[in-house]
């Protein structure tokens, strides 16, 4: 069956996924929504954990960022302190889950650059780089409040019209 996830995903996205991977999400038309990747993908680095493929949520998130919500976002951390504590933590979350799915004996120095940068491989902490890296991060089980208020700003979470469904017999 992974196979043809992988088919799917190169559709969805446009290119083939990088490395291994997991669809951890899939929408009620059984088609991959977020996918968790390695944290090393040909022997070099590969911070960002969760990717969004569906292209509903993607256009959709889009809308969000074309109307200026990056901004919007950065500009809430600077000033409400209870949402970047629940931030800062959640960049905590990711670094540990990558700590776990790192392979042994892996060279140090590699190590340290996975395990020093947060969410997707951001080096600012206060940084939100763009929206869907956060979305696919909630859908991925990080407490992730940015990601968590795009998702209710996106409205549904699914395609009307199953979409993915044309992928079927491409190639």
């Amino acid at each position: 069956m992974e196979s043809s996830f992988k088919r799917i995903i190169r559709k969805q996205i446009g290119r083939a996924p990088k490395g291994d991977f997991k669809v951890i999400r899939i929408c009620r038309y059984g088609y991959p929504q977020v996918i968790e990747n390695s944290p090393i993908v040909d022997g070099k680095p590969f911070p960002t954990l969760f990717w969004l493929t569906c292209p509903f949520l993607v256009k959709s998130i889009s809308r969000l960022e074309e109307r200026g919500y990056i901004d919007l976002f950065e500009q809430k951390l600077k000033y409400d302190h209870r949402f970047r504590n629940r931030y800062l933590k959640a960049h905590h979350f990711e670094r540990h889950l990558r700590k776990v799915k790192l392979p042994p004996g892996l060279p140090k120095k590699l190590k340290e650059k996975l395990l020093k940068v947060g969410i997707g491989g951001m080096e600012n902490p206060l940084g939100v780089k763009c929206l869907h890296l956060h979305a696919a991060d909630y859908l991925g089980g990080v407490p992730n409040p940015i990601g968590e208020e795009v998702l209710k700003l996106v409205g549904p979470m699914e395609c009307p019209d199953n979409y993915c469904s044309r992928f079927e017999g491409e190639t």
